[in-house]
């Protein structure tokens, strides 16, 4: 990202921005702000994914376009729908809409499954670096919050959109109009960030000249709805289900007529001569019978286009017939007519083959895909697999009309849509061929993940030699030669499927002995990688699942494990290294986790430092205040703890001591559902302490 004014603020990849001044440069003057990759709307990028159709959706656009351009009407319009009834396409509309027209600022597209494009904390620090694009004025503005609080990205969702977005817009001091498109709001981690993102948005235009407009798609899921209830009087919605049928099944026929007759003019023109299709085919009566049958899924339609269109099939004709025979199964709830939109597709792979070699093509690749925590490319899945690469992608080829397959091996394969995994994992139809069973194949992952850690995992994976390197020292190619992305993702998620898989931790388990061998190769991997903080949430969801019998050993081991992340995590995300020299050498004597690595103390370390016996009552050192901390409270529950200095308080989880996002800070006084914060106007703290019932801070 480049910007030709004031300064210069550009993207690398791994979703950070790093903003520099041409006219003040200083070689060792650099400040990161961590993004979302791949969450921003991108043209170029997206000029495959569908659009509306011209003759489609028309007078919901008009409706969506006079609210955006209505300067008393209300901040935020929300769209919300089903599964599958057309929302991101209309989200990729609207956005392209406004982005021809240099009104749109910035976009958020939530994709659950698909890592940071699911987490709120990285909301508004993305919308921000848009916006530094969009409108370069504001770009000394975020560097200098940034340059004030290097923190910022970690801080509470009120203070990123305050200090990253509003403050700068109003210091710029121009009245400009401004859309942001935010898609599958409900696909954002954390039921209590989504409410507070809605409450946010909503008051923003109070705090800036700027005024915003916000497009919000969902699904009518109950947190949205509680954010939305909070926030009465202050947005526009729109429900799909209640545009008229007609309408919909209008739209459904529109683009069937232009896709079916794109794929006959397509097909014609290589087919023999008197083989081709005839010149009105299919024919309106078929048309319609396939709008009623899609009604009210859009998705329906697209994927029908996609299988009848797959060259891989051949004849489009042969295609829609295997359609038509399901328009028996679409009289039913939207859940029922996903078998109608997915059976065609899946039933196609295994023509001709026996029951077991049905379920072992379909298993062997389909399933990891669908239950991956983050999509991974053709590449990095044949090694997860341990599968060639030609396999997979041969595989895949059958897949065309329900997973996006990209053309280069090292770019992502992904479901096209949400309500695929819906209908594979949907557990009233256990009795189904194409069942997914999620237990049994979330056990597979996680062996697969920790035979690959096992055989890649050593010291000093990147070869940096010097244990004082710090991190933000070595270049993230130097990275990524040494961890490609399938490591990366065994490291990172190895734990979620072990405990998707709901197997209990025993003593010499797999995970026993993968951590008593390589614990400190990991640490240093998600050292590397900037995830020592996700480590400490690791740890404790593994100690959650350890079998109350015969686990002595392992959760001796893994209680040693976590006070060692605890005391050490700070110098192991500086310097990676120090894991196996502070860390290890600085941990008491009778830690487990030293006398089982004692072995890998640094070969010139003649004389160790002496230690303490064991663990005292400091379990971690909270790091986060700039100034002396004035008042602390933990929660009657012992689940948060609060903390407050001078003009600033914090609230942390318990049980990893990581920041908590809080709805407001002081100065302000304001109450929500789960929070009162009360601040005086000076903005210092004198005293925090919980309600018993743990909901009200004061």
């Amino acid at each position: 990202m480049t910007t030709n004014s004031v300064g210069t603020a550009h993207a690398e990849g791994h979703g950070t921005i790093h903003i520099g001044d041409n006219h003040n440069y200083r070689s060792d003057w650099r400040l990161s702000v961590p993004t979302a990759h791949d969450a921003a709307f991108d043209p170029f990028a997206e000029q495959h994914n569908a659009r509306c159709h011209p003759d489609t959706r028309t007078e919901l656009l008009c409706q969506i376009r006079e609210c955006a351009h209505n300067p008393h009407g209300e901040i935020i319009f929300w769209l919300n729908g089903m599964a599958g009834t057309g929302k991101s396409t209309i989200s990729r509309t609207v956005a392209t809409m406004f982005a021809d027209n240099g009104l749109l600022g910035a976009s958020f597209f939530f994709k659950r499954g698909e890592g940071d494009r699911g987490k709120a904390a990285l909301f508004f620090p993305t919308i921000a670096s848009q916006l530094i694009r969009k409108i370069p004025a504001l770009e000394p503005y975020v560097r200098e919050a940034i340059d004030a609080d290097g923190a910022i990205a970690t801080k509470s969702l009120r203070d990123q959109l305050e200090k990253l977005i509003l403050q700068p817009l109003d210091r710029i001091g121009q009245a400009m109009v401004i859309l942001v498109v935010v898609d599958a709001l409900d696909e954002c981690d954390g039921n209590n960030d989504v409410k507070t993102i809605i409450s946010l948005l909503a008051q923003a235009n109070v705090l800036c000249p700027a005024r915003l407009k916000v497009f919000i798609t969902s699904r009518p899921e109950l947190p949205i709805r509680l954010g939305f209830k909070n926030v009465q009087g202050r947005y526009e919605n729109l429900a799909l289900h209640q545009i008229p049928e007609p309408i919909v099944e209008r739209d459904i026929s529109a683009f069937l007529r232009y896709e079916l007759a794109r794929i006959r003019n397509e097909y014609n023109s290589e087919a023999l001569k008197g083989l081709e299709l005839l010149s009105d085919w299919p024919g309106e009566p078929v048309i319609q019978t396939l709008a009623q049958m899609a009604v009210p899924l859009f998705i329906f339609a697209a994927t029908v286009c996609r299988f009848v269109g797959d060259p891989v099939w051949s004849d489009p004709a042969d295609q829609l017939e295997k359609v038509l025979q399901y328009q028996t199964n679409t009289h039913g709830s939207e859940l029922d007519k996903l078998d109608t939109t997915y059976l065609p597709v899946l039933s196609q792979l295994t023509v001709g083959g026996t029951d077991l070699q049905k379920a072992a093509y379909w298993l062997s690749f389909g399933i990891p895909i669908i239950l991956l925590a983050q999509p991974l490319s053709v590449s990095s899945l044949a090694r997860l697999l341990n599968i060639s690469p030609r396999g997979v992608s041969r595989r895949l080829n059958s897949l065309h009309s329900v997973l996006s397959i990209p053309s280069k091996a090292d770019s992502p394969v992904r479901p096209f849509h949400l309500s695929f995994r819906d209908f594979l994992v949907d557990p009233t139809k256990r009795a189904a061929e194409f069942w997914i069973d999620e237990i049994k194949y979330h056990k597979t992952l996680t062996n697969r993940c920790i035979q690959l850690m096992s055989q890649h995992l050593r010291r000093d994976i990147c070869s940096l030699q010097m244990p004082g390197k710090r991190r933000s020292e070595v270049d993230q190619q130097t990275i990524d030669a040494a961890l490609p992305p399938e490591i990366q993702y065994a490291c990172r998620y190895w734990v979620y499927h072990w405990k998707e898989s709901e197997r209990l931790i025993r003593d010499g388990d797999l995970v026993d002995q993968f951590l008593k061998r390589h614990l400190l190769h990991w640490l240093e991997v998600m050292g590397l990688l900037g995830w020592v903080s996700e480590s400490i949430s690791m740890v404790n969801d593994l100690l959650g699942l350890l079998d109350v019998q015969g686990s002595d050993k392992v959760s001796a081991f893994l209680l040693d494990t976590r006070r060692v992340i605890r005391s050490h995590c700070s110098i192991i995300d500086m310097s990676p290294l120090q894991v196996y020299h502070s860390a290890i050498v600085f941990t008491p004597e009778q830690s487990v986790v030293r006398s089982t690595f004692q072995h890998q103390f640094p070969a010139w370390l003649a004389l160790p430092p002496g230690v303490d016996l064991d663990w005292d009552a400091c379990i971690q050192t909270l790091e986060g205040h700039s100034n002396w901390v004035s008042t602390v409270a933990f929660s009657h529950d012992s689940k948060t703890l609060a903390s407050g200095e001078d003009n600033t308080w914090i609230t942390w989880d318990s049980h990893n001591f990581l920041w908590l996002p809080p709805t407001y800070r002081p100065g302000y006084s304001d109450i929500t559902a789960s929070i009162v914060a009360i601040g005086y106007p000076s903005g210092r703290v004198l005293l925090l302490a919980f309600s018993f019932s743990h909901d009200l801070l004061t």
